[in-house]
């Protein structure tokens, strides 16, 4: 896949080794616009939920147990290996980067698309266990010259008669 070459370009050029991308837009939200779509740029996994993980030489893509059949077609002959997030087989996520990705490696999220939160909870795990977590980098603007713009829809207020209170 041309977008996943370009990417790994990308990541050894800015010295990072494993790049989460989750389903999702900077409100969480997990039916997105296209502009948000990166998961599914990189993996070709169209599914509403599912987080991938790319490093220099793999990738794996986890998602829950609605889209488990529909994952293992979409990513077959990608370099995207399924996981699974939910059911008796479930993997943790920053727990396979963690047994995966020796000391001292430097992974990274767009913080647009993570809650402080997360990327607190994220970064104390990877910090524990001697990996770096950067959260600035946002590759897919470079790599996908192609890519939506951000949505620009005119924001209005519901009458409190529908939303019930102010």
């Amino acid at each position: 896949m041309k977008q996943l070459t370009s990417l790994r370009a990308l990541m050894a050029e800015h010295k990072v080794d494993a790049l989460i991308v989750p389903g999702t837009d900077p409100h969480a939200s997990e039916y997105i616009a296209a502009h948000w779509q990166e998961r599914n740029y990189v993996s070709a996994f169209t599914g509403s939920a599912g987080t991938a993980v790319i490093t220099a030489d793999g990738g794996c893509l986890w998602t829950d147990s609605r889209y488990f059949i529909q994952a293992e077609e979409q990513l077959a002959d990608t370099g995207f290996k399924m996981m699974k997030e939910d059911g008796p087989e479930a993997i943790d996520l920053v727990g396979w980067i963690v047994d995966n990705m020796p000391s001292g490696s430097t992974v990274a999220i767009d913080g647009m698309t993570f809650s402080t939160a997360l990327a607190e909870k994220i970064e104390q795990q990877l910090s524990g266990n001697g990996l770096k977590l950067i959260t600035d980098f946002a590759p897919f603007d470079t790599i996908n010259p192609e890519r939506p713009k951000r949505p620009l829809n005119v924001l209005f207020v519901h009458d409190e008669k529908i939303v019930g209170e102010t």
